[in-house]
């Protein structure tokens, strides 16, 4: 029997400039240096998830935010707040969080979806979704993985991105730039938008238990510990340096990172801004899709 759906808690998360991860007593580690602050999550505590925004690797968007999760259902924000993407403070009975370009969103406890932030391409036009469990950002689009395993998306589509209505059975969705990806309940990854860079690979990925998604490259967490990426080794975005024992992943801009069984993050990729330096970390390894 499959397990029903239910919020995704990341105990890791990857920007533009940065990463943002969390101890096992609930509170967050930083590493990297965001122009607008995003790394400022120093006094955070009792966290659950966290998200980075930002996945556009265009040299003028490299500004960022960070937002976190309470065991509460309140919702914290760090960085760049241009047009009001870190306006979170009241909200309230939060399950599951998402962090875009300019943009928050949300999923509360009654499957309702809330955001804030750039509305132009109309990504933060969620307020319809009913029985939402989790949600993912992309540049201009927001995705929404609804309990019965179905999708819903909202803002840009100039590549199809947001085509994701003939989708069923997944257990899990990711965004980057201009595409999105879908994990279904049998492992298998399903691809909306932009095949470019080597994504189209992904819809022949099997036994796949956990998926995300940078700006450009989409990493597959596979069942025996290992990731898969659709980047080319030489940018060293693949996380396969984590080895075989991998429990959670997480793709920023231009960098991968994966937490280890035992706590431990690798890191891989573009550390211009210090954005891979996490060899000292421990993060609690829970991530309930994994049962290993």
């Amino acid at each position: 029997m499959i397990a029903p759906l239910r919020p995704t808690h990341r105990v890791l998360a990857a920007g533009p400039r940065h990463s943002l991860g969390i101890r096992p007593d609930g509170t967050a580690l930083a590493a990297g240096a965001d122009p607008e602050g995003a790394e400022h999550v120093g006094n955070w505590t009792d966290l659950v998830s966290v998200a980075a925004g930002g996945v556009h690797a265009a040299a003028n968007t490299g500004r960022s935010h960070s937002l976190g999760l309470r065991s509460d259902g309140t919702v914290l924000a760090a960085g760049w707040n241009a047009q009001g993407q870190c306006e979170v403070a009241e909200w309230s009975r939060v399950v599951a969080i998402a962090a875009g370009w300019r943009r928050s969103v949300g999923v509360r406890s009654d499957g309702t979806a809330l955001a804030v932030g750039r509305a132009g391409e109309g990504a933060c036009g969620v307020g319809t979704w009913r029985e939402i469990v989790d949600v993912c950002c992309g540049d201009w689009h927001t995705v929404g993985l609804a309990a019965d395993g179905t999708a819903r998306a909202a803002g840009n589509s100039r590549r199809g991105q947001c085509d994701v209505g003939q989708w069923g059975g997944l257990r899990a969705v990711a965004a980057g730039h201009l595409h999105t990806v879908g994990l279904t309940a049998k492992g298998t990854v399903v691809l909306a938008g932009d095949h470019g860079d080597g994504r189209g690979a992904v819809t022949e990925w099997a036994g796949i238990v956990a998926i995300a998604s940078g700006s450009h490259h989409v990493l597959g967490l596979r069942e025996d510990g290992s990731v898969l990426s659709t980047a080319p080794t030489p940018t060293g975005r693949c996380a396969s340096a984590a080895g075989t024992d991998v429990v959670a992943i997480a793709a920023g801009t231009a960098h991968s990172l994966a937490v280890r069984a035992d706590g431990t993050v690798a890191a891989a990729g573009d550390d211009s801004w210090g954005q891979c330096a996490v060899d000292d970390w421990f993060l609690l390894p829970t991530v309930p899709a994994l049962a290993r």
